[in-house]
This record gives C-alpha cells, structure tokens and sequence, in this order.
C-alpha cells in the first residue's frame, strides 16, 4: 500500500498551516473497506482571532473478508524454563479466581431457584464419543513410551540424586552444587549421584482407581480399598479404554445435579473387583515399576529406530492428555503433587506440605494442569555425553530439556523444533577462564 497522494492545489507550503481544505486520496479504495478517523480542525491564529480553514480526513485501507492474514509463529532463540514455585505458598490457580467466584454464584443462584445445573458430557458421567479414540491411542503410546525408555537405558546411562530429585543423563553427573536433601550440608551441597531407573525419567504421578468417579468420595480411613495406577492410565479408562482388571461404570443415562448436590446418580452399583484374580504380569505393560527389568538389551543399529519411536510416543501421551484434560476433570493440590482424576478430589489426609496441620492433612484441591498429570521433569542438555561434567562455573550457558527429549537425543533421535530454544544450542559454551573475562 503506497504513500497517499497529496493534491498540490489544495496545499502551499508558503502558509504557517493549513489554508484550505486538504484531500488525502488512496488508490484503489472501495467504499466497503474504508473508515474514517482522525478528523481535526485546523485553525488560524491571526490578530487574536482564530479562522475556522477546514477539516482533515484521513482514511485507512482494511482487508476484507476474502482476504486471510498468515502469521507464521516464531519461536524465540533461547527460552528459560518455568520459574520453580516456592513451597511456602499455595501454587496459583489455572483459571482466574474471579471466574471460578463466578461460576459457583450462578450455580448458587440456580440452585436457590430450583433450577437443576445443565450439564454436558462427560460432566454428566457419559463418555464422549470423539475423545474415546484419542484415550485408546494416548494409552497404546504410553506403554511404547515406557518400552521404548527400557530399552533405551541399557545404552544411556541416567544418574539420579539419592537425595533429592535432581536426575542428570551422561555417562557422569554434573559439578553443580545444587542439592536440596537432608544431607546435603555435610557433602557442602553436592550430589549423591547413583544409577537411575525409569521412575526417574518418566516422574511416577499417580492416582486412584474409582469405579464410578461420581459415586461416593475416597475417606481417610477406605483408603486402602483403592487402587493406585498412573494418573495418566486413569484418566484413559475415564475416557474410554476399557481394561478387564479395572472396570469403570458407563452410563446410559446423565446424572442429575443441583448445585453442588447431586440429586440422581442412577444409583449405587457395588464395584465388582476381578483384578484380585488377575494375572499381576497383564498390568505391568502401562506401569513403570521395575520396567528395566522386564525389557532386554536392544541391539546398537536398532537404538535410533527405538529413540524416534520413543520420542513420537512422547509427544503422543503430551498432546493427548493435553485433549482430553479440556473435557474431564483433573485435580491437583495446591500444595504438594497429589493429582486424582474425578470431578472432586478424595478426602484422605496424606498432604504433608506448607501449613498442612491448619488444614488437618487434606489436600486444597484446584483444577490441574498437564504438567501436574505428566511432568516435563527438565534436566541439562549435555552436548558431548562422553566429554568432561558439566562445570559450575560455565552454568548459565547451559540449556536443559525434558529428560525423555534427552535420552531419546543422545540415542540418535532427531530434536524437535519446540524444543530447541530452551537447550540454547546456538549458544557456544566458553573455556572457564574466557567465562570470567564475560560481563
């Protein structure tokens, strides 16, 4: 879009301001796409008495509708990670306060007028049809994910901290002086660095097992009734995926509700249990406890095939919880990891973190987040794993990456593009002594 053409008629330079009307014209403007702005009065100040001259008229081209903008998302160069959250205060909620104020107060004012609450699948205990498939298929790829890590670790060797969580993927852990256990004064806050395992790549988040998740809640003292399995495999039966050792109630008919109360659940079916006579080997496949183990020695030509297949199913399970988390509820506590996969979270008293005594154990529930269900876990990106650790000194030039993106790179996959600013691989690490010529 060109200059707009100024009419010499209408404008003398000669004059202090404006002498006469002044027209700005635009090619190839049609009436549809013009709008008016900007209109001034231009005035003359002369012997005290201000002349009314004319008016200025300034007119902007806007697509129309037949037109489409692209706008290519660029990502930044070098990105830090998240901030870490202190322990000493609530984590902030996913959706505004104020909004969550002011759902609860049209749902009170329903309710006080007799008014049963809409609800919609699956808020009203009936599955969705469109997200079954996307359940079966984040199920299916959580198990090649934790396969896939299996296989990988008996090339790639993880270090874990024995006393706090720090993991570090290299044939050495790193220098920093950074740990946070109970005993990390007497070792002036160096890592105690052991072999790691699965657990310690793929976070252990788990969650429990309800039969009907709009039934009675979890006490404190029925507990252990339940069954613990990954929040990620309990959010899939939720959805859809049906496994024999642990069933979950399917509705034919919505359930009810008045506000906060539920008024018909179609009533209470006994929970039938016949994972009591299971083969316990059928559920190992969807849980990382000694997978290590139960997977053996992939040969060196087939490890990058593994890596790339680990990696897909990685960003898989991601995007997968990711969709289904905007349809079923999940809640987390606030003030430690705790995450249950229903519309209410459990009343047992297990949370033990900041001022926890105030609230008698119980978790301040509030809705989740995908890193809540599945954590990136983030570790240093290590450019040479055979080379030298990781100095204390040269920290701030380096990136970090989630610990699957890490392993799965160092055994021959390739780097996904969203994950590229946060290692800073265009950034050239300095000699310790040049480091401290740098400002």
């Amino acid at each position: 879009m060109g200059l707009p053409l100024l009419s010499s008629a209408l404008w003398n330079p000669s004059h202090s301001c404006c002498s006469s009307s002044v027209e700005l014209i635009w090619p190839h403007l049609s009436s549809k796409s013009c709008c008016l702005g900007l209109k001034f009065k231009c005035q003359q100040f002369y012997k005290g008495r201000s002349t009314m001259l004319g008016v200025l008229v300034c007119s902007s081209r806007r697509p129309t509708s037949k037109e489409t903008v692209w706008r290519r998302k660029i990502l930044p160069q070098n990105e830090d990670l998240p901030p870490i959250l202190p322990k000493n205060k609530k984590k902030p909620y996913p959706i505004p306060f104020k909004e969550i104020q002011q759902a609860a107060r049209e749902d009170k004012k329903l309710a006080q007028m007799g008014i049963e609450k809409p609800l919609e699948p699956p808020k009203n205990g009936l599955l969705v049809p469109d997200l079954v498939p996307v359940a079966y298929e984040v199920f299916e790829a959580w198990k090649l994910l934790i396969k896939g890590l299996a296989q990988l670790l008996h090339h790639i060797p993880v270090h874990g901290c024995s006393e706090c969580s720090e993991v570090h993927v290299a044939q050495t852990g790193h220098n920093f002086r950074d740990c946070s256990g109970p005993s990390g004064r007497e070792r002036r806050s160096s890592h105690a660095w052991v072999k790691g395992s699965v657990n310690d790549i793929l976070v252990p988040i788990e969650s429990y097992h309800l039969f009907d998740p709009f039934g009675r809640r979890i006490k404190h003292d029925t507990r252990f009734e339940y069954d613990r399995i990954p929040a990620i495999v309990e959010l899939c039966i939720q959805a859809g995926v049906d496994i024999p050792e642990y069933p979950s109630r399917r509705r034919t008919n919505p359930i009810r509700m008045l506000g906060k109360r539920v008024i018909d659940r179609g009533g209470n079916l006994e929970e039938p249990k016949p994972w009591r006579l299971a083969d316990p080997s059928s559920l190992n496949d969807f849980d990382t406890y000694r997978a290590f183990e139960r997977f053996s020695r992939p040969s060196l030509s087939d490890l990058p095939k593994i890596a790339q297949e680990t990696m897909a199913a990685y960003e898989i399970v991601k995007k997968g919880v990711r969709k289904l988390m905007r349809k079923y509820t999940v809640k987390a506590c606030g003030y430690c990891t705790e995450v249950h996969v229903g519309p209410w979270g459990h009343n047992a008293k297990l949370c033990g973190e900041f001022k926890h005594q105030w609230r008698d154990g119980k978790h301040g529930w509030q809705d989740a987040t995908v890193d809540e269900v599945f954590p990136p876990n983030y570790v240093w990106h290590v450019r040479d794993p055979n080379g030298p650790p990781l100095a204390s000194a040269l920290r701030r030039y380096y990136g970090k990456a989630p610990a699957v993106v890490e392993v799965c790179m160092q055994a021959g996959a390739q780097i996904p593009y969203e994950y590229k600013p946060m290692m800073r691989l265009d950034v050239i690490i300095p000699d310790p002594e040049e480091a401290r010529m740098i400002a």
